[in-house]
């Protein structure tokens, strides 16, 4: 049902005569809806995304307690979401390609809002965890906004436009918990999303005056858009560029499960605490996005993915052995999360800017498909991390899920740069 609503949306916005084709690389003025959309704009958008996807994560104890379920159930608003998120993007990708990128964002947002309504107003968990599901929708903010910037630029550009435009999925999460933690003592869980609800209207509100449409757009039906799929599939290159980057982020999803689970039974944090050490993550994001920006044109996109990789397994290894060494604490724990999200803030930017730029024509179906195999996949480690832990475990599962996944992100991205060294040696381009 949600996706011929999705298609009046669009074609109601193509009906408006502000839906204009322009030459991307046209320069941007800020609310200007003829012109390419402010890097302001597309940092939101992303940020929008981030925030929806964790700055609840401090209520869900209370939260269970108001829908009289247990941790585990509570947990899936957290697993189904990424699930959902997954499979809306092997979806965003083609429309946004077929019909432009901006009404698929504000379809997207338009039914964000319905949905966030839905949530405050769920009677029961089975409700509350349906229209939680639908919120998923916002991920087209974070599919398009890479494939906006990869209209505008080309691939190592893009990896460090892109570096900047996803710090708003790193001060998202920085910030949320942080004040969904203190909205949720003060006022209870609703007023968690009764301020995605707010900011949700802001956004599309500041959509519909500043971003202009920067897609090239084909003549082929949506189902052609579709077919354009094995093209991405039958590439290593887009293959080994997806993995490291789903390798990459698994070990944040796998974060996420786990983390509240770790903080509230093992080491007795409220939620406000909670929030707080999300933080810690989030700024390690941050700084990698920063350092992103600043040299992925000097180095080059694999080579800040591999770094990226090295950090984010170094860290978890090594918070892993001081575990099994007896001497683990909270501050240790949350604190380590740093070097994960400094590896992803790295890695993930530049392994984006690979997977658009090996068809840079399909750059939505590339980034909603890419998008997919990383949400889906962090979805099962999220839901795994969730699912093994219990009393008597300690954090072990989750560190060893963590640290397996860094590793093969690692993995991955040895792969393309082997496999491009070999293509050099022939004279072939990768």
């Amino acid at each position: 049902m949600q996706y011929p609503i999705m298609l009046q949306m669009i074609d109601a916005v193509n009906h408006t005569g502000y839906f204009r084709i322009m030459d991307p690389h046209h320069a941007a003025r800020f609310l200007d809806r003829t012109t390419p959309p402010h890097i302001a704009t597309l940092i939101l958008l992303s940020g929008l995304a981030a925030l929806v996807m964790n700055m609840f994560l401090p209520s869900l104890p209370a939260m269970t307690r108001h829908f009289g379920t247990d941790y585990r159930t509570m947990q899936l608003s957290v697993a189904l979401y990424l699930a959902v998120s997954g499979a809306l993007q092997l979806v965003i990708g083609p429309l946004s390609d077929r019909f432009g990128r901006r009404p698929v964002l504000l379809g997207a947002l338009g039914l964000f809002l319905l949905a966030t309504l839905g949530c405050l107003l769920a009677p029961n968990v089975e409700l509350f965890l349906l229209f939680r599901m639908l919120q998923a929708v916002v991920a087209a903010g974070m599919v398009l906004s890479r494939a906006i910037v990869r209209d505008m630029v080309p691939m190592n550009e893009a990896a460090s436009m892109i570096g900047y435009v996803t710090m708003g999925m790193a001060v998202a999460p920085m910030i949320g918990p942080f004040f969904g933690g203190l909205l949720d003592t003060a006022f209870g869980w609703q007023a968690n999303f009764w301020l995605m609800l707010v900011l949700g209207a802001l956004l599309l509100w500041l959509v519909w005056h500043d971003l202009g449409e920067t897609a090239r757009h084909h003549n082929t039906s949506f189902a052609a858009q579709f077919r354009q799929y094995p093209a991405l599939l039958g590439s290593r290159r887009f293959w080994g560029y997806c993995l490291s980057a789903a390798f990459a982020a698994g070990a944040f999803f796998a974060y996420l499960g786990g983390a509240p689970w770790v903080g509230k039974e093992l080491f007795g944090m409220n939620a406000v605490e909670l929030g707080i050490s999300f933080g810690v993550v989030s700024l390690g994001y941050m700084l990698g996005n920063y350092l992103s920006g600043r040299h992925s044109v000097r180095f080059g996109v694999n080579r800040m993915v591999l770094w990226g990789a090295l950090i984010s397994a170094g860290g978890t290894g090594l918070l892993l052995l001081l575990f099994e060494l007896g001497l683990g604490t909270a501050a240790l724990f949350f604190l380590s999360m740093f070097f994960v999200g400094l590896g992803n803030g790295m890695a993930l930017p530049n392994a984006n800017a690979g997977m658009l730029s090996v068809r840079p024509e399909l750059a939505g179906s590339a980034s909603g498909l890419g998008g997919a195999i990383m949400i889906g996949g962090g979805a099962a480690l999220s839901a795994l991390a969730g699912s093994r832990l219990g009393p008597g475990t300690g954090p072990f599962p989750l560190l060893w899920i963590m640290f397996t996944s860094a590793l093969l992100g690692m993995v991955s991205i040895l792969y393309v740069i082997r496999r491009e060294r070999r293509l050099a040696l022939r004279g072939e381009l990768p």
